[in-house]
């Protein structure tokens, strides 16, 4: 998943729900609309616990998909997992939850904090299995270069440990040999060990 953030924070333990449902806010949809395409929507449960009830499921996922938003991240719930995969919407949650409860949006177009991540409204975020992070804008454009570099010596590396030529020693001269401008390859930065 690949596009520029909505933000919003929610509300789902307690009312008020404005209007005559969840999902009427035309307020919401018109700034969704505003920003630029794909979208992904970041929605931040302010609940404490989060995720008492789930504001996005079929419904918002259907409008969201007719407005070119290509999924949600959220640190509260979502619903009706089934359908929403059928839509080809991506979700990002913290939980699931079995009803919408009393969502509700409680404002929007601002920061917002899901999952320890600070999100502003048109950052770029890239989500997969892995989870869900923020691309900077101005180094967007170098990403697939460098992501393409990384497999590739990646790839390189796993073939090396499944060959007969591995050994910790050959292991060592790889890893000396491979870096740029004296910096190792971001994939093969070592992480220390930690001691007792």
């Amino acid at each position: 998943m690949l596009g520029y953030a909505v933000t919003g924070r929610i509300r789902t333990s307690e009312p008020p729900m404005k209007g005559s449902c969840y999902y009427d806010r035309m307020d919401w949809w018109s700034y969704l609309a505003s920003l630029p395409e794909p979208r992904v929507m970041v929605i931040e449960d302010v609940d404490d616990p989060p995720g008492v009830g789930a504001f996005v499921g079929e419904i918002h996922a259907a409008i969201g998909k007719a407005l070119n938003c290509v999924g949600c991240v959220t640190n509260g719930a979502v619903r009706d997992l089934v359908s929403v995969k059928a839509l080809g919407f991506s979700l990002f949650a913290g939980s699931v939850a079995v009803s919408h409860s009393y969502a509700h949006i409680i404002d929007f177009g601002g920061p917002v904090e899901v999952g320890g991540l600070i999100v502003r409204p048109g950052e770029l975020i890239h989500g997969d299995r892995n989870g869900v992070h923020v691309i900077p804008l101005e180094v967007a454009e170098d990403v697939p270069g460098v992501a393409r570099r990384i497999q590739d010596e990646e790839r390189e590396l796993m073939g090396f440990c499944r060959s007969r030529d591995f050994s910790l020693q050959a292991l060592s001269l790889r890893m000396q040999s491979i870096s740029k401008d004296g910096q190792p390859s971001p994939s093969l930065i070592a992480v220390p060990t930690p001691t007792k």
